[in-house]
């Protein structure tokens, strides 16, 4: 916006761009966005940033993740690092891996069959014991 209201001043672009601290190219490009759609087409942001190194690899990532799933990111995040030679944070990897199509499952605990003896037994004992008390308190 600065840079059209000093052009609107009549300072010259080489000024322009020492006060705004932008190139000329970028000058040009302000203005002509400016002529094509006034401020609106200034307020428009068409930077869409770098293409991930990833994306070069993805098929295969893809394909190794629902051939053999990680149980974390962490362990995701070793996985590409080994296939690709890329390291990448837990974050960049959960974005990666939303973008090739693949998701966090939340996963619950199974119960070994040694677990579900004990807790079985556990909760018969706690009947025993309660219920007697709970019968004696609704008599009185």
């Amino acid at each position: 916006m600065e840079v059209l209201y000093l052009k609107s001043q009549g300072i010259k672009h080489k000024e322009i761009c020492s006060l705004c601290q932008i190139s000329k190219t970028m000058l040009t490009i302000y203005i002509k966005q400016y002529q094509l759609g006034g401020v609106e087409e200034l307020k428009k942001i068409k930077y869409k940033g770098r293409p991930s190194e990833l994306n070069q690899s993805s098929d295969i990532l893809k394909e190794y993740f629902e051939k053999s799933p990680v149980s974390s990111i962490a362990e995701a995040s070793d996985a590409i690092e080994r296939l690709t030679g890329i390291k990448r944070s837990p974050t960049q990897v959960r974005e990666f891996l939303k973008r090739i199509g693949l998701r966090c499952l939340k996963v619950g605990y199974v119960y070994t069959l040694n677990t579900m003896l004990t807790l079985l037994i556990l909760r018969q004992q706690y009947l025993t014991v309660l219920t007697p008390l709970i019968l004696t308190n609704k008599k009185s």
